[in-house]
């Protein structure tokens, strides 16, 4: 059912693509209505423009907040043009019908990302205000409600829309066919949903949840560097030992607390041990003594003044083992009572009491330049599981080359993990080029007298050449995990079809800068 449009109504955060659009429906001789600075915006180009307020009868109010919040609105928006009682009604209150709604969310997600830095300066009343003040509350009415009546509504919601929307004014002379309403309405429900989730994810999300306390730390990275953490430590552990926590044992910890949620509950009994946030030891065993000795063997030098973090229960015997190297924190879900007269025995040794292992961060965030970086979480470990070496891999590599996937995701780029019986035995972490990363990890095996044969590798990224394979294989390597993705993954895995070799690849890169 084809739709000719009358009227459009405009009302948009950012300007930027929308000059060729009123234009268009200037030609096309659409009424256009519009609030505040859209308005201005439209009326700067000699183009006219009729102000939500000749409908409504009232001037923005309450600092913005109320500007389209009226029946004449959304009479204009919601009517049945196929029901006479709404079209009687309509005209009883001079109610125009409102065809074409354009409407772009005020920057929610985009605010909260700019107000977090500010944080760090203590303007948390400020940044909350600013925040708040993003929640759109008559955009998302007027797309919803655009997009409930899509039998004779067209609703644009997104900037990424405006073009399609011009080509199909231009091509269908201002009709719109109710296939093509569905369509934008689809699309409009799913912005106005999203934006609803960022919404909800910023009230849950306690990193820069105004409504947390602040924290002032002895100091930053280095003594001369002020620090303070926004958040609530509480509702992730309960202290059971120890000095302050200081900046650099909270990335650590944090580093620590990502791994090991990694591994799930205690069935998989496993220990491993953070080091500037990169594991420089890790293992799995069937007693949490065992994963403890095998994870400490791994790199027994680099352990030095470490966090330790286990999925299980601490118990006197691990404790005892434990007691006798020099560490900085350790977490765990609990530890018995005869463990924590062990480990005690220090007084600035920091004990943590895991809360929970199911993390509740979805995203994270970093402050550089003027700005602040935002992202998800790197969650899971691959995509896919393609065999294209000279041969399938066995069960034993199989869970190897699983173990050894996750333990590279939480090492520095460029990363490779070497694993043998689901213990880290080799690792290259922080290097500008991937050869030096696998010499790294070869020698670090070497240091403490590894055998290479039967164990696997795990790169967090593509391998360019086949020279690591190469270089891995002579090591006494031969099976591999990889993401592929590198116009010459060809090279890599030709030579593993030559050399009989195992080789993975995931589809899911892991990079960690």
């Amino acid at each position: 059912m084809q739709k000719k449009i009358s009227g459009a109504l405009i009302s948009v955060f950012y300007k930027d693509g929308l000059e060729p659009v009123v234009k268009t429906l200037q030609q096309l001789n659409i009424k256009i209505y519009s609030t505040g600075g859209t308005q201005k915006f439209i009326e700067d180009l000699n183009i006219k423009c009729e102000p939500v307020e000749s409908l409504t009868t009232y001037p923005s109010i309450l600092g913005g907040r109320v500007k389209t919040l009226h029946p004449a609105v959304f009479g204009g928006i919601l009517g049945r043009r196929d029901v006479e009682q709404d079209i009687k009604e309509m005209n009883q209150y001079n109610i125009p019908e409102i065809d074409l709604v354009i409407v772009d969310l005020y920057p929610f997600e985009e605010t909260v990302a700019q107000s977090a830095s500010s944080l760090f300066n203590g303007e948390n009343i400020n940044v909350e205000k600013s925040i708040i003040e993003k929640i759109d509350i008559g955009g998302p009415s007027m797309v919803r409600a655009a997009a409930k009546n899509f039998k004779d509504v067209l609703v644009v919601a997104a900037k990424g829309d405006y073009q399609p929307l011009i080509e199909l004014l231009k091509n269908q002379q201002g009709e719109t066919s109710l296939e093509q309403r569905k369509q934008h309405a689809a699309k409009a429900f799913e912005v106005v949903m999203n934006y609803d989730i960022a919404i909800s994810n910023y009230f849950n999300q306690s990193l820069f949840n105004p409504f947390h306390a602040k924290q002032p730390l002895r100091y930053g990275e280095n003594p001369h560097q002020h620090a303070t953490f926004y958040g609530d430590l509480k509702e992730c552990f309960k202290q059971l030992n120890g000095k302050e926590i200081s900046y650099n044992n909270l990335v650590d910890i944090n580093a620590a607390v990502e791994l090991i949620n990694e591994f799930g509950a205690s069935q998989n009994i496993t220990f491993a041990i953070i080091k500037h946030t990169n594991v420089c030891g890790v293992a799995q065993r069937s007693s949490l003594k065992e994963s403890w000795d095998a994870a400490l063997a791994g790199d027994p030098e680099s352990a030095f003044g470490g966090v330790l973090v286990t999925n299980a229960t601490v118990d006197a015997v691990t404790a005892s083992g434990i007691n006798e190297i020099f560490f900085e924190v350790l977490i765990a879900p609990a530890f018995n009572e005869e463990a924590l007269q062990i480990l005690r025995s220090k007084k600035n040794r920091i004990l943590l009491e895991l809360k929970t292992q199911n993390s509740q961060v979805k995203a994270q965030y970093k402050s550089i330049l003027n700005g602040t970086l935002g992202q998800d979480i790197d969650d899971g470990n691959f995509n896919e599981w393609k065999e294209v070496g000279g041969r399938i891999t066995t069960q034993a590599e199989h869970d190897d080359l699983v173990f050894a996937n996750i333990v590279c995701k939480h090492l520095k780029s460029n990363a490779i993990a070497l694993i043998k019986n689901k213990q880290l035995i080799g690792k290259g972490c922080g290097q500008t080029s991937r050869i030096d990363a696998l010499r790294q990890a070869i020698e670090k095996s070497r240091q403490f007298n590894f055998d290479l044969s039967g164990a696997v590798l795990a790169s967090d990224a593509f391998f360019p050449f086949n020279d690591c394979v190469q270089l891995a294989h002579a090591a006494g390597i031969e099976a591999f995990i990889q993401p592929g993705g590198s116009v010459r993954d060809k090279d890599s895995i030709e030579y593993c079809v030559q050399n009989n070799l195992a080789m993975v690849i995931t589809g899911m890169r892991h990079f960690r800068h």
